[in-house]
């Protein structure tokens, strides 16, 4: 649908009453199911958006005054736009766990394959015939201070 069609369609929807509103909700629907041109919407792929639909239509077909209708589906709307913001702020928690947890699997594996400075990438330690644990002229082990 055009801009144009589109703005011009609801400022003449905003001027009218929700009982007249409903009324064109029901003849849209009509149109929908009678010409069936997109098989469904985007809000419709929503599950909460699906339940919101379907207590409107309860309601809708219960006869229960435009006015309720409309303030429950309020409610219902605002309701949706909490659930969808806790929603939103746990994918964000958990692509930010993700991202952390990557890049310390990232570092650890870089650390793993790097060899440190000082030791040969071979994995021999590097010494020449002294062992770790031979004692030093001045009788202390060479593996680290003894106390005295």
């Amino acid at each position: 649908m055009n801009p144009y069609l589109r703005d011009k369609l609801i400022q003449k929807l905003e001027s009218l009453s929700d009982d007249r509103g409903y009324q064109i909700l029901d003849y849209v629907e009509f149109l929908e199911s009678k010409y069936a041109e997109r098989a469904t919407t985007t809000s419709a792929a929503n599950p909460l958006s699906r339940f919101a639909d379907a207590v409107e239509e309860r309601m809708r077909a219960g006869k229960v005054s435009a006015t309720t209708i409309a303030e429950t589906m309020g409610l219902m709307s605002r309701a949706m736009g909490v659930l969808n913001g806790a929603a939103a702020a746990g994918k964000s928690v958990a692509n930010d766990l993700m991202s952390a947890t990557s890049r310390v699997v990232d570092a650890a594996t870089t650390a793993a394959s790097t060899p440190r400075s000082g030791t040969p990438a071979s994995g021999t330690s590097g010494t020449t015939g002294a062992s770790e644990g031979s004692t030093s002229p001045e009788g202390t082990s060479s593996g680290g201070p003894t106390s005295r």
